[in-house]
């Protein structure tokens, strides 16, 4: 306390004792011996209120104990029902729950993971992926530094993410794996991956790599098949040893007709065999009967041509020529799609022939473009002559509406070289990207489409696009993402479909354990995307004839729906829009597989890894007890004493104002009583 609020409270008192004396001993008519405890309560109930204005400051210090936290996480997919340890984890979650001493030691917080890792709320063991590593990560984010150990209910069996065993060295809390499962070895023939390309063509053969593999200590002998509609398209006798644990198998199979075709690969299982679930998997192709041919027409040797040629052929869909303008105009009729790199004045005749044939074309235009003659010989676009380049970035128009554009990071995308002058198109067009320079957009199309009477063009007018195909590896490790752009302008201008105001985008099969989403657009009849329409989606499936109806929910500038609890089979939809009489149908096929029910065993040797990686132990099922026991009597988890001091103003002391009151009160009473005025 400092001195001058100690004088104060010393000079409050004073005051308030001489208040006291002068009203009931220098000034008092009546002078009885109850004139004291009138004096007293005075001077009490003056000197609190004093003390309420010099209004001093104390220290409160509390003390509070905290329990270290034990996080319990437990596995929920099928695998773990799969190998019939679903009652035995629920029964473990439960001693937990109720043990006293566990829950008098920590505060336990219960989590489950499959997909996603998530506050425990039900078990249903219907997860069809895991991922161990993400819960150690979200663990991390959660309790940091923290001690706070972990009780890792699972079999270990990952189906995707990193490998869990070394993810855990950089952790900072103890993890304690219990394992759910059988940690016997018995003999196991499994199908692995199967790797087919998505597409074949017709009255082609197309290759599928399969690789098998055997846990166990004896030799076996098996049959590899391959079926298609009851038909044996393969079959092979394989053997396999301790010393041959694993084998791939290369195939060629007959694309015969044309649809989505559904195979199965089975391996027989062996006498001794436990689980055949994983002896068996399915794929499916679809097998097309067309394939899009493009001309790319350049005079120039440029890396945009290269770069063109090996994006859309990242799509087996496609394939690319290449040739000068002269010659080109013999075969334009030849190919679905033919792209203009920077046209000359040589290039009239081409020009001519696509329009005879209406020919739908991409072009592209750049520093050697000559616009003078360009502009001469078409009536689409009109790029005004300057003689003069620039370099320009491309701003995505979130109103482009010829199809679904993703946004893969144009804004950031090296600029590309154009010619500098303003863009005037003489019908009407839909722009993709915008010019930008540096914050400033020209508003001038970078990228734009139209369609005049059936026929479709594009139009890319900057050069330097293979810029923007390197700077998207970088950035995502991957040319998909750009090659997928590349594709749907191809697709778009290769097509002949007029165009519609409810547009979808859907896979014609997907996988049992991927994702089933399908996307949609709807524009209104201007084709500019309305945002405020309702769109549904109705499922047939075909065998059983369960209909589902579900709404389409709006992300930026599409309208999307995942349908991943469906059941493997063959589907048909329809996608409409309420109260417009606008729909779409289609048909899509899920194949069957479920990679949880793949594993026999408990991978107790990751398991076992990751405990020791975290300075912990390993666990049986039947070992809850004791885990329970050992966690209590580590030394490393005991609870902390916290203390918290505060500076407490008098004034927030309310027991101080209840006794001035009090005081008052009880000297008027005893004035009044006695007659005092």
């Amino acid at each position: 306390m400092q001195t001058e609020t100690l004088l104060l409270i010393i000079g409050a008192a004073i005051l308030a004792l001489g208040i006291a004396v002068f009203q009931y001993f220098y000034k008092a008519k009546y002078k009885t011996g109850r004139n004291k405890v009138y004096g007293l309560i005075r001077f009490l109930s003056v000197f609190g209120l004093l003390l309420l204005l010099i209004n001093p400051t104390y220290k409160q210090v509390t003390y509070v104990t905290v329990k270290p936290s034990l996080a319990v996480a437990l596995d929920n997919t099928s695998s773990i029902k799969h190998l019939g340890y679903d009652d035995e984890s629920e029964d473990l979650v439960s001693r937990f729950r109720e043990s006293e001493s566990l829950n008098n030691t920590f505060d336990v917080q219960y989590y489950s993971f499959g997909q996603e890792f998530k506050r425990l709320d039900t078990l249903d063991f219907k997860e069809k992926q895991t991922s161990i590593s993400n819960v150690l990560h979200s663990l991390e984010d959660i309790y940091g530094t923290e001690i706070a150990p972990v009780i890792l209910l699972t079999d270990g069996n990952q189906t995707y993410g990193e490998a869990y065993q070394y993810t855990s060295k950089n952790l900072n809390q103890q993890i304690y794996p219990v394992v759910l499962g059988d940690t016997v070895t018995y003999d196991d023939l499994k199908l692995g991956q199967v790797n087919v390309n998505r597409y074949a063509y017709i009255n082609n053969k197309f290759p599928v790599e399969i690789f098998a593999s055997y846990n166990g200590n004896n030799t076996v002998n098996s049959q590899l098949t391959v079926t298609s509609g009851g038909k044996v398209l393969h079959s092979e006798r394989v053997a396999f040893s301790p010393q041959r644990k694993s084998q791939v198998f290369n195939l060629l199979l007959p694309a015969t007709s044309v649809g989505v075709r559904q195979y199965s690969v089975q391996l027989t299982a062996t006498a001794s065999e436990k689980n055949t679930k994983n002896n068996s998997k399915n794929f499916a192709i679809e097998v097309i009967d067309q394939k899009t041919n493009v001309l790319i027409v350049s005079n120039i040797v440029h890396p945009d041509v290269g770069m063109l040629k090996k994006s859309i052929e990242s799509n087996r869909l496609r394939t690319v020529t290449f040739s000068n303008a002269v010659e080109s105009i013999s075969k334009l009729n030849d190919y679905e799609l033919v792209i203009l790199y920077q046209p000359d004045a040589s290039f009239k005749s081409v020009y001519d022939q696509l329009d005879g044939l209406s020919k739908n074309s991409i072009t592209i235009g750049g520093a050697n473009t000559e616009w003078n003659a360009v502009n001469t010989f078409q009536n689409t676009i009109n790029q005004e002559v300057t003689g003069q380049q620039e370099e320009v970035q491309g701003a995505l128009n979130v109103n482009f509406s010829a199809f679904v554009i993703e946004d893969i990071g144009f804004a950031d995308f090296p600029p590309l070289k154009t010619s500098f002058g303003d863009v005037n198109f003489k019908t009407e067009v839909d722009v993709a990207l915008t010019q930008t320079i540096g914050s400033f957009n020209t508003e001038n199309p970078l990228i734009a489409t139209t369609d005049t009477n059936g026929q479709r063009e594009v139009y890319i007018l900057g050069e330097g696009l293979w810029r923007w195909r390197a700077q998207s590896f970088i950035d995502n490790s991957s040319f998909e993402k750009f090659d997928n752009f590349i594709d749907n302008l191809v697709q778009y201008a290769a097509s002949n479909k007029k165009k519609s105001r409810l547009n979808i985008d859907y896979d014609s099969f997907y996988y049992g354990n991927g994702d089933v989403t399908l996307y949609a657009q709807y524009f209104d009849k201007n084709y500019t995307f309305d945002s405020r329409a309702r769109l549904s989606i109705r499922v047939i499936h075909e065998d059983t004839k369960k209909v589902t109806d579900i709404p389409l929910l709006l992300k930026k500038n599409t309208y999307q729906v995942a349908m991943n609890n469906l059941e493997p089979g063959n589907y048909k939809f329809t996608v409409s829009v309420v109260d417009q009489g606008l729909a779409r149908s289609g048909s899509f096929t899920i194949i069957p597989f479920d990679i949880e029910q793949q594993f026999l065993n408990a991978n107790v040797t990751d398991l076992r890894a990751l405990a020791s990686n975290t300075e912990a132990a390993l666990y049986t099922s039947a070992m809850g007890d004791q885990l329970i026991d050992n966690l209590v009597r580590d030394t490393r988890y005991k609870p902390v004493q916290k203390s918290t001091e505060k500076i407490v103003p008098l004034i927030d002391w309310k027991w101080l104002l209840f006794m001035i009151a009090s005081l008052l009160s009880i000297e008027w009473f005893m004035r009044k009583y006695n007659g005092l005025t």
